[in-house]
Parts: C-alpha cells; sequence; structure tokens
C-alpha cells in the first residue's frame, strides 16, 4: 500500500507485472465469440438453418439497432455499480454465463427444430442471438472500463497491447486454427456436427480466460481506484451522457478510429471471404489456410514490440497513425496483386507446398511480403484503440470530473459490435451480387466475379476503413505529454478530495 500512496501523489496508479498480464485475458475470453459467433453465424443460418443468405447476413448488423438502446443502459449501469465484488468482475461473471448458454442453445438446437417449422428456425435464431449480444457488451465493456482502474501510466498501458496479443492468441487465435483442423477431421461449416463440436471447444476456453482475467483485476476493482472521487464520486444521470459525449472530441475520433480498424480485421479475416481466396480462388484452402495464418501472426510480432516502443516513446497516436499507414501502403500490393491473379495459370497463383514439397513462385513470394508486413502491421494496430478507450475516460474524469468508464466502454463496444456486424452483411451482399444463394465454403467451386468480390472484401474496404483512421487520428489530442498532464491533475485532485475536499473546490483549485 505504500507503494500504491507513492505513485498516487504523482498522479500513477501502477498495476503488478501479473495484473497486466492476466486482465487483458478478458478480451480474449470475448474474442472466442468473435470468431465462434461473427464468424461463423451467417454461415450457420444459411447452410445449417437455410434462413437465406440475405437474412442471416443482415440480422446480424439489424440487431445493432438493438444494441443502441441496450450499451447505454449497460454502461450506465455498470457506472452506478460498486458491490463487495467490485464494480466490473460481477459483469464479466454474468456476461460469460450469458454468451455460454446462448450460443450453445443457438448452435445444438435450434438445428433440432424441424424444416417444417421455418417460422419458429427465424424466432429461435433472433432471439438467442439478442440474448448472445447483451452477454456480448457486458464483458466486453469491462475490457474497456476496467483499465481505467488497472492502470493509469502512460509508459504500461501500451503494454495492453503485447498482453492482448497473448489472449487473443488463447482466444482467437486457438479458435481460428482449429476450425480447419475439425473442418477436414469432423465436418465442414454446412454441418451441424462441426459447430456441436466447435462449440464446447469454445466455451470453455472462454471460460478459462475469464476467470483468469477476474484474478488480474480483483486487487484493482475497488472504489479507491474509481475516477477522483471514489466513494464520494457523484452518480450520472442518463440525461447527461449526450453532453458528454458531445463535448469529449478525442473519444469521438478514437470511435472512428477503432471502427477504421475494426472493419478492416473483420472482414479481411472473415470465414467466407478466406474461403473464397484460398479455396475458390488458389484452389488450395488446407494449403493455404493455416500457413498464411501462421505468417501473419508470426510477422505480428516484431510490430507489437514496436508499437509499444513507438507508444511509450511518443504516445499512442503516434504509434497507431505510423502503423496503420504502413498496413495501408503495404495493402496497395496485395491489391495488385489481386488483380494480376489468372484463373488456372500457376505462375499468377499462390502455392506454398506442392506434391509434398515446399513450393513457391515469384507471385507466392510477393504476396507473402506484402501480406505479411501489411498484416503484422495492422494486426499490431487492431486492438490499440481498446487501451486508449482509458486515456479518453481519464480525460473525461479530467474535463468534467465524472468517471463513467461504463459508458465509455459501452459506446465503444456499441461500434465495435456494429463494424463487427456490418462485415457480415457486406460479406452476404457481395457474395448475393454474383449470384450465389449460400455463403462460399472451401468447397465451392470459382464463380464468375468471385475474384472481384474478393479484391473489393480484401483489400479496397480495408483500405478504405485506414484512410478513415488516418483521418479521425489527426486532430486527436491526447498525446503522451498531454496523458501525463492529465494523470498529475487527477492526482492532485484525489487526493484532495481524499482530504475532505469537496469535488467541485478540487476542480477549481487544480487545473
Amino acid at each position: 500500500m505504500a507503494n500504491e500512496k507513492n505513485t498516487n501523489t504523482v498522479g500513477l496508479n501502477r498495476a503488478k507485472p501479473y495484473q497486466l498480464a492476466l486482465f487483458p485475458l478478458n478480451n480474449g475470453a470475448t474474442n472466442v465469440y468473435f470468431v465462434l459467433v461473427l464468424s461463423y453465424i451467417a454461415t450457420f443460418g444459411s447452410n445449417v438453418l437455410a434462413l437465406g443468405v440475405i437474412f442471416a447476413s443482415l440480422m446480424v448488423t439489424g440487431m445493432r439497432l438493438f444494441d443502441a438502446v441496450t450499451d447505454p443502459i449497460i454502461g450506465a449501469l455498470m457506472d452506478r455499480t460498486s458491490t463487495r465484488f467490485g464494480k466490473f468482475r460481477p459483469f464479466m461473471v454474468i456476461g460469460n454465463l450469458i454468451m455460454a448458454l446462448s450460443v450453445m442453445s443457438l448452435y445444438t438446437l435450434t438445428p433440432l427444430i424441424p424444416a417444417t417449422m421455418k417460422f419458429a428456425r427465424y424466432a429461435a435464431f433472433v432471439l438467442l442471438y439478442a440474448v448472445w449480444v447483451i452477454g456480448y457488451t457486458f464483458q466486453t465493456s469491462c475490457t474497456r472500463a476496467g483499465q481505467t482502474v488497472l492502470t493509469n501510466d502512460p509508459n504500461q498501458r501500451p503494454l495492453f497491447t503485447i498482453f492482448n496479443t497473448v489472449g487473443s492468441l488463447a482466444g482467437m487465435g486457438v479458435m481460428q486454427f482449429l476450425a480447419p483442423i475439425l473442418r477436414a477431421r469432423v465436418a465442414d461449416y454446412a454441418s451441424p456436427k462441426f459447430y456441436q463440436v466447435f462449440t464446447p471447444i469454445g466455451i470453455a476456453v472462454s471460460v478459462v480466460l475469464t476467470i483468469l482475467a477476474i484474478i488480474g483485476i480483483s486487487e484493482k476493482d475497488r472504489p479507491e481506484f474509481y475516477g477522483i472521487g471514489g466513494e464520494k464520486a457523484k452518480k450520472v444521470k442518463v440525461s447527461e451522457y449526450i453532453e458528454i459525449i458531445r463535448n469529449n472530441d478525442p473519444m469521438k475520433r478514437l470511435m472512428v478510429a477503432g471502427a477504421g480498424c475494426k472493419l478492416a480485421l473483420s472482414i479481411a479475416t472473415n470465414t467466407t471471404v478466406l474461403c473464397m481466396l484460398y479455396g475458390c480462388m488458389m484452389g488450395n484452402y488446407d494449403g493455404l489456410y493455416l500457413p498464411m495464418m501462421i505468417i501473419g501472426y508470426v510477422c505480428s510480432v516484431p510490430f507489437f514490440l514496436l508499437t509499444v516502443r513507438t507508444s511509450q516513446k511518443k504516445g499512442q497516436k503516434a504509434s497507431l497513425l505510423r502503423y496503420v499507414a504502413l498496413a495501408f501502403v503495404c495493402y496497395l500490393g496485395v491489391l495488385a496483386l489481386l488483380i494480376l491473379w489468372k484463373l488456372g495459370n500457376p505462375a499468377w497463383n499462390l502455392t506454398i507446398i506442392q506434391n509434398g514439397k515446399l513450393h513457391l513462385n515469384l507471385y507466392t513470394v510477393l504476396f507473402i511480403l506484402f501480406f505479411g508486413v501489411g498484416y503484422g502491421a495492422y494486426y499490431a494496430t487492431a486492438d490499440m484503440p481498446i487501451p486508449m478507450v482509458a486515456d479518453c475516460s481519464d480525460y473525461e474524469t479530467y474535463r468534467s470530473g465524472k468517471y463513467i468508464p461504463g459508458i465509455m466502454g459501452t459506446l465503444f463496444s456499441l461500434v465495435d459490435k456494429l463494424v463487427s456486424s456490418l462485415s457480415a452483411t457486406i460479406v452476404g451482399l457481395a457474395v448475393s451480387a454474383i449470384g450465389l444463394a449460400n455463403l462460399p465454403t472451401a468447397e465451392t467451386p470459382y464463380t464468375d466475379g468471385m475474384n472481384a468480390v474478393v479484391i473489393i472484401l480484401f483489400c479496397v474496404i480495408p483500405l478504405i476503413a485506414w484512410g478513415l483512421t488516418l483521418l479521425a487520428m489527426k486532430g486527436y489530442i491526447l498525446t503522451g505529454e498531454k496523458m501525463k498532464e492529465i494523470q498529475k491533475v487527477n492526482g492532485l485532485r484525489r487526493e484532495a478530495v481524499a482530504g475532505g475536499m469537496s469535488l467541485e473546490e478540487a476542480m477549481k483549485k487544480y487545473k
């Protein structure tokens, strides 16, 4: 405790190494469902339940209207919560339980509804997905909001990106690696059996990661770390949230940047897009999907180290701008290669393993180079906006004295889900535009127009998204130096309030 008091005198609350390592696993726990649900639900609805490709895709995005109502309510509820188990841990537990029950029911029970009862299938599909959305908001918003109590040290917050990567690999990465293996050994993506096996594995992984994340935040999930006033902090009225959002310019810009990063990641890693690229176009899904994924992950390692170093020296804004710009340039190269691709021409086709031996042509070498560097750069920045949400929350405390990590977390969660689900709609509409009745799988033969669809989804839309990210972040004021100033001022106010001064007096005295 002496250490914590020391750091508080200069406005800093530092986390222990194990806390920095474990709490980001909460993002890994929710990323399991990012793959389990958002990557496969449209394929499941279209191919297993026979609901139609347009409905299965549009429904996922249409549910965001439901989110627009529930997310602010959940955020406000979190801001008003303070239990003996803390503010964030109850939401993590309840959210994970809701997601587990709803997804298990969705993937294992809805196929049992007779095909003749199509209305019941539609109703169950929508209802269970809606319940899952609530659980996802409960838990994923804690990742953003909980960082405000974990640490406010500008040198520690960028480390979240590194540990978040470990969590993502333990969550999203495990699921992405398992999926093609189960497809080859159990059943393909159009079979109910695939989901019956895949779902329990995902739930088990998510539960383990959630328990570890709870251990990571348990010591910090206490009132003395809640903003300036701690237990004395005023409750924010729901009507005040609109004013807060309107006046918090960094948060608005970060929401645009986060949406850009997430949209690029969601579409470029969408299962249908990769099936079309590696299976339908290149003709070797099993021989390309895992090797290309491994290449992408390996290339991302140095970029994670570089982004942390840049963030610590120049701030997270500088790091995000630099590496998103690099991804943008590299994907121009990927775009050129996909435009040059020729059906049936080995010289203009991806090939890594041929007849059991390593076989690389110039086209493949160039693709690996542009894709590897580009993927590494954008994967390293895809979750960078998450620790920046905590900066925006601290800025709001600095600006208005209000501690509202819940509404900040759910605002960002809403953007996350909106963009993630929008990717499913975009993919579904693009596929239907070339006349396909169902979403393509690895076994689907090549169809005219598929190359154009892959070019748009795999390259053009991510390039547009990164362009918007770069534009939004240019006017972002929370540089490294600014955050140090904010933490010092907030720290002085916190000490004053703890000493008996009113929050209003502390706000006036320390500016």
